[in-house]
Order: C-alpha cells, then structure tokens, then sequence
C-alpha cells in the first residue's frame, strides 16, 4: 500500500499538523506501508491513497489527480468548522476524517453524501510523560502554560486578561519562548496547569493531549470539542468573561487531580489512532 500525505509546511513548523503528520506517518511506516510526504499535490506521482492537510486550490488539484489516476483521496479535517473544510467536504473526498464527535456531526450536516469517520488526533505516551525532568524556568510557581502559535483565533491575549497573580508562560511564534517539539517534555512538567482558551471552532488541540499527558490538568474554553478531548482531566469555562476564566484557573490550581490527566490522555494514543488508520486505509480500497 502507497500512502502520500500532502502537508505544504511539513518540515518548516512544528504545529498541530506537522506533529500529526510526522507521528501519524512514522508509525504507519512501522507496519510496513509504503509513505512519503510532500509539500502539495505537484509532487504526486503513484499513490493508493492521498491524505491531504492542505486546503483550497491544492485540496482541488489532489481531488482531480485522484480521479485521473484512481486513487483514493481522504481528507483530513484539520482546519476546523470553516471555510476550508466546508470547501474539502464539496469536493467529494472519499473519506473525511473527522477530529471529534461534534466535527463529525458538523461535516454530514455539511455534505450528507461524504463518508465521514471519527479518528482524533493522538499523542506520544511515552515522550509526554509526569517523569520527564522538568526545565528550569526563572519564573516563580504557580506556572500556567499555554502552546501554540499566538494569533487572534487561539485567543491567548484572553488568558493573559485572567490572570491575577500567579505566573504565565507562553510557548510559540509570537509568545514568551519557543522551544524545540524535543524539549516540549520537560516544559510542560515544569509547569502547573495548562489553559487552552481557543476559539471553538478550533478543530482539536494537541498541545492539550501533551499536558494531560504530562500529567498537567486542563482549563479549557467551554465547547463541545474541548470537553470530548479534556473530559474530566479539567475544567471549562467562556474565556471572554475575564472574571469567570480567573475563578476557574484558581479552582484548577487547587483541585488535586490525581492521574485523571495522564489517564484521559491515554484514551488518544499513537498506536490507538494508527489502527483506526490502517482499518480506515483497507476499508476505502476496498
């Protein structure tokens, strides 16, 4: 079997994608499918099936190198509830993987005649870890770590709205440090909570995956997405109410959450979401 995942800035960043792409396909390479990665659909030459991150015009030209070469093309839906996924779903794919329950739901509301199949994103158990030995970092505890790349739609400016007193780290373009996918481990374990306060239209998050697997509870915005991955590792709350998001960061803080983080992030393991891909692989060429 030739699997090709088209992912344009693989290579260049360590996002959400990237990571999904190089763990997703590390491990497919390990029970012995044949995988290459390329920036975009220009690069296509023999494939069973083509995974496509990339969106608009390169989603198109995939589709239509599919149909001419009869290969299979499955979409991944890393984009989220928008535009680009509307578009992905109208182009027919022959699977959309949906991240969640609700992106699932989302998607056939979308175009009912899609196949549409549930797999989330995963994380490394074994990388992420509590035992990992944590960073020194010249600021005072509690620490409140957020990462991810700063924009307007991850919303971290609301985190740093609720905050009262204790320290805040964010890790990413655009924020306080950035650090090396590598050394992420040993962060994360020098931390004391994690807060995600991204828009809800975001399609996953697997900076959470790695906190919780870390051992770090979660504050989270308050959507159908995060609770599906955070379940009871963490709290929820509407970021926009500075007050409100302040209240809960202190009631995480002092919550004894036990192993509930590591626990809930073992239900999103590699090798877990590899078997759906592989499953999922053999049922679209059949």
């Amino acid at each position: 079997m030739r699997v090709v995942f088209l992912c344009k800035n693989y290579g260049l960043v360590n996002r959400g994608v990237e990571t999904y792409v190089s763990e997703l396909s590390s491990r497919l390479k390990h029970l012995g499918i044949d995988v290459n990665i390329y920036p975009h659909s220009g690069y296509l030459s023999k494939a069973d099936i083509v995974i496509s991150t990339n969106g608009r015009w390169d989603a198109i030209k995939a589709k239509v190198w599919c149909l001419v070469h009869n290969s299979k093309l499955i979409i991944s839906g890393q984009s989220g509830l928008g535009w680009d996924d509307k578009l992905n779903l109208w182009l027919f794919p022959d699977i959309f993987v949906g991240l969640s329950d609700y992106q699932c739901q989302w998607a056939k509301s979308i175009n009912p005649f899609v196949k549409v199949t549930k797999i989330p994103n995963g994380v490394d158990l074994q990388k992420f870890n509590p035992r990992a030995k944590p960073l020194k970092l010249n600021l005072s505890k509690p620490i409140i770590l957020n990462v991810g790349v700063v924009t307007k739609d991850k919303r971290q400016y609301l985190l740093k709205q609720a905050i009262r007193g204790y320290s805040l780290l964010l890790v990413g373009k655009g924020g306080d440090m950035e650090f090396s996918h590598q050394t992420m481990p040993f962060v994360y374990t020098a931390c004391d909570l994690f807060s995600y306060p991204t828009s809800p239209w975001e399609s996953f998050g697997i900076a959470m995956l790695e906190a919780m697997a870390s051992g770090l509870p979660v504050v989270a915005t308050d959507d159908p997405i995060r609770r599906e991955i955070v379940g009871n590792a963490g709290l929820f709350v509407d970021p926009t109410d500075s007050a409100a998001y302040a209240r809960v960061l202190e009631k995480a803080l002092n919550t004894n959450w036990g192993d509930k983080p590591r626990h809930q992030a073992a239900k999103f393991s590699w090798d877990k979401i590899v078997a759906l891909y592989d499953l999922c692989f053999h049922n679209c060429l059949k």
